[in-house]
């Protein structure tokens, strides 16, 4: 996917749930993320590891830990790092019981998120991505969920590249995703491996201008994920690249108002409006402008108003770009409202 133009360039069962594994950590961290931005904790807060983290997610458990201590207490800086770094599980239940107060308190609090979002085919029952009945997710949502980490919490998006992690001066964790070792400008995200789902990865690479978001699940192996995961990038880098549409606050059309001091508002991009399209493609394109009219004054300045849909003879991917009001449209006075409510009125529309 193109995160620029939230452009899918490839897919294959997008929308077809599976067990995503540890790439349903990536729901944690939102949480967590949004939790901080909103000044509810602090990155140098600690929380007191529980015998229910330590013994179902750290060191008796068998599965990737950061290895807290029984009673410690760890700093949700350190904690972070844990999940991204070294994909403890202890380290998501820390985390879950400190901000809901129980695991499940945290999980409502994920799925509340994800439905926000509009992550149709995702249901969590824990923080971690351990078996689970019901814990599921899709491609199509888990890339819809990187590209909101990366948009929404640039701030804390610097964790997911950490290539390490030094964790109480005993232990040194890498990073598990190979592609951010790889010098292909992979910068994030998420692995994930459990024998029911294959090897997966969410990633995420910027070349230039261009930021790709890449998800694989159901490999074979830490190879096969690896190399399906480069290829991918690779082609997409390769095969499209943007094509300048409109300038900075350049007008790309129109729209009508009803009931304001003017009969239409300009329409413009939030800043440069560029297309992907394939790197064979002229540039000729087809367009239309989407929206619910005639729109309601008062309009401000920057209010998203309509959609620009944008597609290439060359490509069956469509491009559907934001427009915004380029200008405050104020009321206008009640007899100029009255003619265009008998205007509106003459079409059979009633507001």
């Amino acid at each position: 996917m193109d995160s620029g133009a939230n452009l899918a360039l490839f897919e294959k069962d997008a929308d077809a749930q599976f067990v995503p594994a540890s790439m349903s950590k990536l729901m944690t961290l939102a949480v967590v993320f949004r939790q901080l931005k909103e000044g509810r904790i602090k990155l140098d807060d600690t929380f007191v590891v529980s015998e229910n983290a330590w013994r179902t997610g750290g060191a008796p458990s068998g599965t990737a830990a950061m290895f807290a201590p029984l009673g410690d207490p760890i700093t949700v800086n350190d904690l972070i790092q844990g999940v991204t770094v070294q994909s403890g599980n202890d380290a998501c239940i820390i985390l879950a019981e400190g901000i809901g107060g129980t695991e499940a308190g945290f999980v409502k609090m994920m799925n509340d998120y994800a439905k926000e979002l509009g992550l149709t085919q995702s249901t969590f029952a824990n923080s971690n991505g351990l078996p689970a009945e019901g814990h599921m997710m899709s491609a199509r949502d888990l890339a819809t969920l990187a590209k909101h980490l990366i948009d929404t919490y640039p701030e804390y998006y610097h964790y997911f590249g950490q290539k390490e992690f030094r964790y109480r001066d005993k232990f040194t964790f890498r990073n598990r995703n190979p592609l951010v070792w790889a010098d292909i400008g992979v910068d994030g995200l998420k692995t994930g491996y459990l024998k029911e789902s294959g090897y997966g990865l969410v990633a995420s690479a910027v070349r230039g201008d261009q930021r790709l978001i890449l998800v694989v699940s159901g490999l074979e192996s830490k190879n096969d994920r690896q190399s399906e995961a480069r290829r991918l990038l690779e082609w997409g880098f390769k095969s499209f690249k943007p094509f300048r549409l409109f300038g900075a606050d350049e007008k790309v059309s129109d729209a009508l108002v009803w009931g304001g001091e003017k009969h239409y508002v300009p329409l413009v991009g939030d800043g440069e409006i560029d297309l992907i399209l394939p790197v064979t493609s002229t540039g000729a394109v087809s367009a239309s402008i989407l929206y619910d009219g005639p729109l309601k004054a008062p309009i401000r300045k920057g209010d998203q108003v309509a959609t620009l849909r944008v597609s290439a003879a060359e490509s069956t991917a469509t491009n559907e770009i934001p427009l915004y009001a380029g200008e405050d449209i104020g009321q206008s006075n009640f007899a100029m409202r009255g003619i265009d409510s008998l205007l509106v009125l003459a079409f059979g529309w009633l507001l």
